[in-house]
């Protein structure tokens, strides 16, 4: 899909004078922006506790210790479905709260609110060896709310501190620390798990131990994040713009003064004032930036997010693209990875559980090329390869179980075989729909609607988590290997959804998405707005003093040569 041309020039020609000042993507790129790199690794905290999170619960479903306190809530399928699953339900809930937080308290202070809910969570799990089932359910339940929201403002805050040349690379970051997440805690739950015995003898510190060595990570995020930067694009739209150049210098270690520093700044507050005009426009007694109006502003422009076509096209984007990332399987894996490779004929709980730390190990390997390279090659061909990958790899493991799944003792190689699958299956989640759905969802909304976008994004993401957590204990029980047949249809037909309906969106500043999904020039009104903007607040005038994007009464004659190579490049 081709950017439209009938945006106004100063838009245009602050995009074609962007292109030829950035840098190349790539390794080269993220080291040249040391602060940003940094800063986006220390946010990455609350990533790692994510996929931390993720990973635990799997082995400590399968441990006796455990087993003993919850009793049938983990041999009942449909309640152990609930044991694992109460935590994606926790998030969605914590999606819905995300985009309020982020907007009144702003994306750095709502990631340390939540840090707190979590704290608070992870005490609640601890006592569940004293009370049971019901702490566990309504522990994970309260930690789940608050991973879910730092699923949504962890990589909206680093989008908004991202350069574009490297922004994929960053919010891709936050992805590798969930997979490095998940790898220790698969290899926490293999050590832990023998402590004074692999039976009726087991401690209750196999099982406690992996839960409370979370407080590290978090207690770290929480004190770290107070020294961190606020998102300029946050503070510009809160009319904190001396702050908002400062911070945009520090990001880039540029002068602020520097003809970049100058663009993205007028880009990031023309974007800000045309929102804020919109809603003007269309919700005049919400334009005070209280916390009432915002909530109450949040509700209505998650419904706008249907209104327009360019509008629902992002959603369509994101929802669908995080219902197909769950829709891979990837989290019927992480929560029973044991229990599905006792399926395929592990001899013992212990070598499910290393078997399980390799799936940690080769998921956080395959995203680190992801982190590296998503710059350069794009999102779309890298999820379109990983979804076609994935699919086979469960046809593969559907055919095997078929043919061998009451034979298991007597064709251990075919049951290797699966487990070979299934470790192959998770190379190609890491390094395509781990990282790339969420750099696509943090980066394709407009500045007014971010934070309410992003949230229906991971909302999509966080209740297709809760079902795919419920029904697994009950279809590997019932469908056996038409569990990974479901599966593996499903993720084949999430390749043809984003061949077909997912723009390409790489080295795009995050003002350039609207040219991309059609919403800037859509309405002859709109047009006139940011146009009359760019006039006003100096943007015409950088442009014109570098002779880019002068003004003429006709549109098309303001688009430069270097404008309709940017347009025809990202066709």
């Amino acid at each position: 899909m081709a950017p439209s041309l009938d945006g106004p020039p100063g838009d245009l020609g602050a995009i074609a004078r962007r292109q030829g000042l950035r840098g190349a993507s790539g390794p080269a790129a993220i080291l040249k922006n040391g602060r940003a790199f940094s800063i986006t690794c220390f946010a990455c905290i609350g990533g790692f506790i994510y996929g931390y999170n993720q990973g635990l619960f799997s082995g400590i479903l399968v441990m006796s210790s455990f087993g003993s306190h919850m009793g049938e809530w983990v041999t009942d399928q449909t309640k152990k479905g609930w044991l694992a699953s109460i935590f994606g339900l926790g998030a969605w809930f914590g999606c819905l709260y995300s985009g309020f937080l982020a907007e009144i308290l702003s994306r750095k202070y709502a990631i340390l609110v939540n840090v707190f809910i979590f704290l608070i969570g992870l005490v609640v799990q601890c006592l569940a060896a004293i009370g049971g089932a019901p702490c566990m359910l309504g522990g994970r339940f309260i930690a789940g709310m608050s991973i879910g929201a730092m699923s949504v403002n962890v990589p909206n805050y680093i989008a908004e501190v991202a350069p574009p040349e490297i922004r994929g690379s960053l919010v891709a970051l936050q992805q590798l620390a969930n997979t490095a997440g998940t790898m220790v805690s698969f290899w926490v739950n293999y050590g832990t798990n023998n402590i004074k015995g692999n039976g009726n003898s087991q401690s209750d510190a196999a099982w406690l131990v992996p839960i409370c060595l979370q407080l590290l990570p978090a207690v770290s995020l929480g004190v770290g994040m107070l020294f961190m930067p606020f998102s300029p694009r946050w503070l510009i739209h809160h009319n904190r713009e001396t702050e908002a150049r400062r911070v945009l210098s520090n990001l880039r270690n540029l002068d602020q003064d520097h003809e970049l520093i100058e663009l993205e700044f007028l880009e990031i507050k023309a974007q800000s004032v045309f929102e804020k005009r919109s809603t003007a426009q269309k919700w005049p007694h919400l334009v005070e930036l209280t916390a009432w109006n915002t909530f109450k502003l949040q509700c209505v422009a998650i419904g706008s997010l249907f209104k327009t076509k360019a509008m629902f096209h992002r959603v369509v984007s994101a929802t669908g693209i995080m219902f197909f990332q769950q829709g891979s399987g990837i989290n019927a894996v992480l929560y029973y990875a044991p229990s599905i490779f006792a399926a395929l004929g592990t001899s013992s709980n212990t070598t499910s559980l290393l078997a399980t730390g390799v799936v940690g190990i080769l998921l956080f390997l395959a995203t680190i090329p992801a982190v590296l390279y998503i710059d350069k090659l794009g999102r779309k061909p890298v999820m379109i390869a990983g979804a076609i990958g994935m699919g086979i790899c469960h046809i593969t493991i559907a055919v095997i179980f078929a043919k061998n799944q009451y034979q298991w003792d007597t064709h251990k190689v075919a049951g290797w075989a699966a487990v070979a699958m299934i470790w192959l299956y998770v190379v190609h989640f890491g390094y395509s729909w781990g990282p790339c759905a969420w750099v696509v969802i943090a980066e394709i909304w407009p500045l007014s609607n971010r934070a309410y976008g992003m949230a229906l994004g991971a909302s999509s993401n966080w209740m297709s988590n809760f079902i795919v957590s419920q029904i697994t204990p009950v279809m590997l029980d019932k469908l056996q290997y038409g569990t990974f047949i479901f599966f593996g249809s499903l993720i084949l037909g999430g390749a043809l959804f984003v061949k077909l309906f997912v723009p390409e969106t790489k080295r795009l500043t995050l003002e350039e998405m609207d040219l991309i999904f059609g919403s800037v020039g859509v309405a002859e009104a709109d047009g006139r707005r940011m146009a009359e903007i760019n006039k006003e607040i100096g943007l015409d005038d950088v442009l014109k003093s570098i002779g880019i994007g002068i003004p003429s009464t006709d549109k098309q004659s303001q688009v430069t040569t270097n404008e309709i190579d940017f347009a025809r490049k990202h066709e």
